[in-house]
C-alpha cells in the first residue's frame, strides 16, 4: 500500500506545469532535516499532492514517486536527498490553503502547523479529502 506526501514548490521556479511538460523530474532543493527524513522515507509507488507556493497556495496536481531516494547528483553533501516523481494529473480545481485550513480533516496536517515544511506526509483519508476538494476523487 503506498504512502502519501505533500510537497511544495515554488512555481515561478518549478511548476506543476513543468512536472507535466517534463513527465518526470529530480525533485531537488530540499535542505531542511524534518524535510528530508520525510523524503527518505519516500518509496516507489508512494503518491504525492504538488501545492504551489507563493501566490497561489493551493494544491494543484499529484504525482507518483518513481525512484527511491538518492543522493542528490548536483552537490557533495550525501545528506542531501532527491527522489523523482512522475506526473500523474492535474486536479480539475486548486485545492487552496484556506480550504485545507477550514476543513477539520486537516487539522494535523502539517501544512497547516508547520507551513515552512517542503516534504511531509498526508494521512489517507486527508488524501481521499483534497482530490474530493479539487474534483479528481475517483
Amino acid at each position: 500500500m503506498p504512502n502519501f506526501w505533500l510537497v511544495k514548490t515554488e512555481p515561478s521556479t518549478y511548476s506543476y506545469d513543468d512536472l507535466e511538460r517534463e513527465q518526470t523530474a529530480v525533485w531537488d532543493g530540499v535542505k531542511n532535516p524534518v524535510a528530508l527524513r520525510n523524503m527518505r522515507a519516500m518509496h516507489p509507488g508512494d503518491q504525492v499532492l504538488v501545492y504551489h507556493t507563493g501566490d497561489e497556495k493551493a494544491v494543484v496536481g499529484w504525482a507518483t514517486v518513481v525512484s527511491a531516494p538518492y543522493a542528490d547528483p548536483k552537490k557533495q553533501d550525501p545528506k542531501l536527498m532527491v527522489i523523482d516523481l512522475k506526473a500523474h494529473r492535474r486536479l480539475p480545481q486548486a485545492v487552496t490553503l484556506a480550504q485545507i485550513k477550514s476543513d477539520r480533516t486537516f487539522a494535523d496536517l502539517p501544512i497547516v502547523r508547520q507551513g515552512r515544511l517542503s516534504v511531509s506526509p498526508v494521512t489517507a483519508p486527508q488524501w481521499k479529502r483534497v482530490l474530493q476538494l479539487g474534483g479528481a476523487d475517483d
